[in-house]
Parts: C-alpha cells; sequence; structure tokens
C-alpha cells in the first residue's frame, strides 16, 4: 500500500532531496530539461561555466563532470528518496522539470505538475537513468570532450550516495525499513550494463572504477568513493574538439 507523496518529508532528507513544485522562477538560467536535452545548450553552457569558474577548474571536463555529478545526485535523491518513502515516485518529465542553471538545491529544480509512478526501480529508472541521465549525457558530449564511462561513473556514485544519505537519515530516526527499501531499490538499478560496472558495492560502501576528475583542480582533493587510493599528479590538459575520445 503507498499513502500520499509528500515531498516537504522526502526535501527533509537534505537539500538534494528537495523538489519545489508549481511555476518556476523566473531567470535567464531557468528553463525545462526538455529544452536542454533538445540542444538548446545556453543553460547547460552556463552551468558548465560557472562550475569551472567556482572551481578554478584548469580543465573543461572538470567542470563538465562536477555540473552532470550534481544534477545526476538530485535526480536520484528526489526519485530513490520517494520510493523509499512512500512506495511512489515523481514522474520527473523533462517537459514538466525546470532547472535553474545558476541556482543550487534546494531551489533548482522545479516539477510544474505533480503526477506519480509507482516506486519501483523499472519506473526509477525509466524517469531518471532513461528519461534525464542519458539524454544529459548525450547534450554534454555533444559540446564536450569527455568519456561515457566517466559520466555513468558518475551517475553510479550519485546513486550509491544517495542511497547512503537516506539509509543514514532513517537509521537516524528510527526507520531502518526506509534504508533498507532504498538499498534494495538501489541494488535492482545497479543491475543495467549502464550502471553494473560503475564500482564495487560493499554493503554500503561504494568504491567507483572511474574518476570524476575533481582532485585536478587547485584545491582538489579525492572523493570518499574515488578509484584512487592516493592523489596522483595533477596534470592540465587543453580542451578538445566535441567526440574526442577521454
Amino acid at each position: 500500500m503507498t499513502t500520499p507523496l509528500d515531498l516537504t518529508e522526502v526535501g527533509s532528507v537534505g537539500g538534494f532531496f528537495a523538489l519545489r513544485t508549481g511555476a518556476p522562477p523566473g531567470g535567464a538560467h531557468v528553463t525545462s530539461l526538455a529544452r536542454v536535452y533538445a540542444g538548446e545548450s545556453g543553460a547547460l553552457a552556463f552551468r558548465v561555466d560557472k562550475v569551472a569558474a567556482r572551481l578554478g577548474a584548469p580543465d573543461a571536463r572538470i567542470a563538465v563532470s562536477v555540473a552532470q555529478l550534481g544534477l545526476a545526485a538530485r535526480l536520484w535523491s528526489v526519485a530513490l528518496g520517494s520510493a523509499a518513502l512512500y512506495g511512489v515516485v515523481p514522474d520527473l518529465d523533462p517537459g514538466l522539470l525546470h532547472w535553474d542553471a545558476d541556482g543550487s538545491s534546494p531551489d533548482d529544480l522545479w516539477l510544474t505538475d505533480v503526477r506519480t509512478r509507482p516506486g519501483d526501480a523499472a519506473n526509477i529508472r525509466d524517469i531518471v537513468q532513461h528519461g534525464h541521465l542519458a539524454p544529459l549525457a548525450d547534450a554534454l558530449r555533444a559540446r564536450h570532450r569527455i568519456s561515457a564511462p566517466l559520466l555513468w561513473g558518475n551517475a553510479g556514485s550519485a546513486l550509491a550516495g544517495a542511497a547512503r544519505e537516506l539509509d543514514t537519515w532513517a537509521r537516524r530516526g528510527g526507520r531502518t525499513g526506509v534504508g533498507e527499501r532504498a538499498w534494495a531499490l538501489a541494488a535492482e538499478l545497479f543491475d543495467h550494463p549502464d550502471l553494473r560496472g560503475t564500482g564495487t558495492r560493499t554493503g554500503t560502501a561504494f568504491r567507483r572504477r572511474s574518476c570524476c576528475l575533481y582532485y585536478r583542480c587547485p584545491n582538489g582533493g579525492l572523493c570518499g568513493d574515488c578509484c584512487f587510493d592516493r592523489l596522483p599528479q595533477r596534470t592540465v590538459r587543453a580542451s578538445s574538439p566535441p567526440g574526442a575520445s577521454g
């Protein structure tokens, strides 16, 4: 049995789990994600440039990676949190989901019409992985030299991170069943060719097989699930034309 979706409670897990509803705010960089995926690249380019400036990124690929990782974490968190808590997931149709490329959680995503679907792994995969992450990767790779395995590694890291944060929140509140449901859903979601090889999961720990490149920033370091055991020597590589491998 499911209960009505309460997005306020879902958002209480953490900022990444929050989803605003209703008409999106005005702003030069607010657009539906459907437009982003269809090739209207202004908002996406703005976001990548903003991340690059904030990090002092010496390579455009770093900013692309970090920007995509953040959006992947937002999408997985909203969907997984809703499913684990309520057994339903909001239909994050890209035409209904608006993104403020100049904003940050919890004020970056707005859903104009809340419709729910059953919160099973198949629906979450359809909504997040196929509905957003795949076309987002295509949009980024059309403009930047960045590898698909790196972006899917980010997606796997974001999924594991969402499940872990939800589990921690649930245990703190004595609701262990919510965390168990989150990990069970995550395990099913990882059982797909795009995500299966992104990392190794041991209990609630995840060790990814690719690197998000953050360590290459001037003040960067290794993430908690990084494939590296120690900080590699930083290198600076010039950006290359779209379509090159990397």
